[in-house]
């Protein structure tokens, strides 16, 4: 396996998706509006894009320097448990990823608010910074908040509301409270895909002292805690449309939600973790497919 093979694998391109689906409503949101900008779209994407590598890179370092990922693990080897790339060359992929996140999120901010915002500039540069401070702290140090039960709000705060209302907002430059009802369902489908790795990952996550809700709850609850998000992700919106409908297009998200529904049926008849490791890539897939129809409802 060549070199450049072996660091895609450790970016785990698999789960951009679900990182861009915050980012694509957001941007839907904003077309449907009337402020929608290319340039904007495009680096937002970028930045998500840089936020979710860093924190793959850094999940992979800090679970693999704690002995998290083990035998034990039921998913596939990651980087440094496999040992084809050393922590000192993973630590210093989140460096460069770092930086070069950092370049691009700056030309968003000044592509979204040039030099006459510089309140709003001044607050997602803080916002950017957490979120690097995010990915990180994940799995990484002494208190990594993933290792406490934490990774669950991170999560929803991360890839729901700043994902979507951020991105509206650099469009904008204001916020419609209603926006916040999509975001919801963005961020919770989201957490619904960590349910689902915590789960799958529950046995060595016990073992390895990682106390994730899962851990917490027990897998019984942890399937109910699954429905609700998934469900109440559908509700959410499905308000935001009734509050704001205009066209029947608007309930075409309803169709990412069939395989989602099916997906449910599978984890709540489950009783093998190492059935739930496909149904990573069916949620977050199909939480990306809601995002387009979600949002291409809204501008047809």
């Amino acid at each position: 396996m060549s070199k450049a093979t072996v660091w895609i694998k450790a970016a785990r391109l698999r789960t951009l998706p679900l990182s861009m689906s915050g980012i694509i409503v957001g941007s839907f949101i904003a077309a449907s509006k009337g402020v929608f900008d290319l340039l904007i779209c495009v680096l937002a994407i970028c930045t998500t894009i840089g936020f979710q590598v860093i924190s793959n890179f850094a999940n992979d370092y800090g679970d693999g320097v704690k002995g998290t990922d083990n035998e034990d693990r039921v998913g596939p080897k990651r980087a440094l448990q496999s040992g084809v790339i050393g922590p000192k060359a993973m630590r210093t992929a989140i460096l460069i990823s770092g930086i070069i996140t950092i370049v691009i999120a700056f030309g968003l901010i000044f592509a979204s608010f040039g030099t006459d915002y510089m309140m709003y500039t001044i607050i997602f540069i803080l916002l950017g910074i957490s979120c690097i401070i995010a990915a990180i702290k994940y799995t990484v140090g002494d208190n990594a908040y993933g290792y406490s039960g934490y990774g669950d709000i991170f999560v929803f705060l991360f890839f729901g509301l700043v994902s979507v209302c951020g991105t509206y907002f650099l469009y904008a430059k204001n916020l419609d409270l209603s926006i916040f009802l999509p975001a919801f369902s963005v961020g919770m489908l989201s957490v619904g895909v960590l349910n689902l790795n915590n789960m799958r990952d529950q046995e060595s996550d016990k073992k390895s002292g990682k106390n994730t809700i899962v851990v917490k709850i027990g897998n019984e609850f942890a399937r109910y805690y699954h429905f609700y998000l998934l469900a109440g992700s559908f509700l959410f919106a499905l308000l935001y449309t009734v509050i704001n409908y205009r066209s029947v297009y608007q309930f075409l998200f309803i169709l990412a939600f069939v395989p989602i529904v099916r997906h449910l049926m599978t984890v709540y008849n489950n009783k093998d973790p190492k059935v739930l490791d496909p149904e990573l890539k069916k949620l977050a897939l199909s939480t990306f497919l809601f995002a387009i129809l979600f949002g291409i409802g809204l501008v047809l």
